[in-house]
């Protein structure tokens, strides 16, 4: 069974190359939707076998992923981030499954070693973003455990893994709504697990860290916006010391983060800031 592997990149000349490394020994094609990079980006891309198209660059990340899926030619779609990397034993679990019937996919399923971790994973998300793919029909897409590299070490704790993400899907079974940043891709048909991590090199640096926390704290002072009431004084408690600190006692007590060492208190630290980082950017704006 071929498989296509898509990104979307947006200046991502460190990292481009890395990723497509990883997925050369089972990709038929490699497509790219690059919103007009202003770095190497696209001449590395093409360099190394990619097949390059160029969109704007929108606020919404999704829409261009969604574009880099509608391009794919073969049944099975492998959707990546730049920064992203697919080890040998994932690589080969993935060609494994999708020359599977979908009755060896549920077996495949049921014999999954973290497969409780995975399931308490994914009812989180449920609650999160709503009914995920169907419980009945074939199999047709994928999450995939994920590892995040943060500033020198993979974390394990403070409520980071397993980080599953709809990554493997079948064609035309699977979209982005292309609504909002933290939107999860939409499936027709049946959601199953891989077991092997993707190694997710999120932030190697506290600088890409800022850059990238940067984003999601400007999409959060958006949506605070859109509230009722937001300059109420009950949103000001809620936002500048409510959420902070129940998120830093989630992550980095009930998760138990400090067992990531020092990268495990300055994770949750700064993820917790994010709430009165993006409160006061609104504050000001308006």
């Amino acid at each position: 069974m071929k498989i296509s592997v898509v990104l979307a990149t947006y200046n991502e000349e460190k990292n481009i190359k890395d990723c497509i490394d990883t997925v050369k020994k089972i990709a038929d094609e490699i497509i790219i939707v690059d919103g007009e990079s202003s770095d190497n980006t696209v001449l590395i891309a093409r360099e190394n076998g990619a097949k390059v198209f160029i969109e704007k660059n929108h606020p919404i990340f999704h829409i261009n992923k969604e574009k880099a899926l509608s391009l794919a030619k073969n049944e099975w779609i492998l959707q990546l981030d730049a920064d992203e990397r697919v080890t040998e034993a994932l690589a080969e679990e993935i060609l494994k499954i999708v020359n599977m019937s979908d009755e060896e996919r549920e077996k495949y399923q049921v014999s999954l070693s973290k497969r409780d971790l995975f399931l308490r994973h994914q009812e989180l998300l449920i609650k999160r973003d709503g009914q995920i793919g169907t419980t009945e029909g074939s199999y047709n897409a994928f999450f995939i455990p994920r590892l995040n590299y943060f500033l020198g070490r993979y974390l394990k704790y403070g409520g980071v893994y397993p980080d599953g993400v709809i990554r493997l899907v079948r064609r035309h079974k699977a979209h982005f709504p292309c609504k909002s940043v933290h939107e999860q891709i939409e499936v027709s048909g049946k959601v199953g697990w891989l077991s092997h991590d993707l190694k997710h090199i999120d932030s190697p640096t506290f600088t890409r860290y800022l850059e990238r926390n940067k984003r999601y704290v400007h999409l959060i002072a958006t949506e605070i916006a859109k509230e009722k009431n937001p300059k109420s004084i009950l949103k000001i408690g809620d936002y500048l010391l409510l959420k902070p600190t129940y998120w830093f006692f989630l992550t980095y007590v009930r998760h138990k983060g400090f067992l990531d060492s020092w990268q495990g208190l300055v994770f949750s630290f700064f993820s917790a800031l994010r709430f009165p980082r993006a409160y006061l950017i609104f504050w000001f704006k308006r």
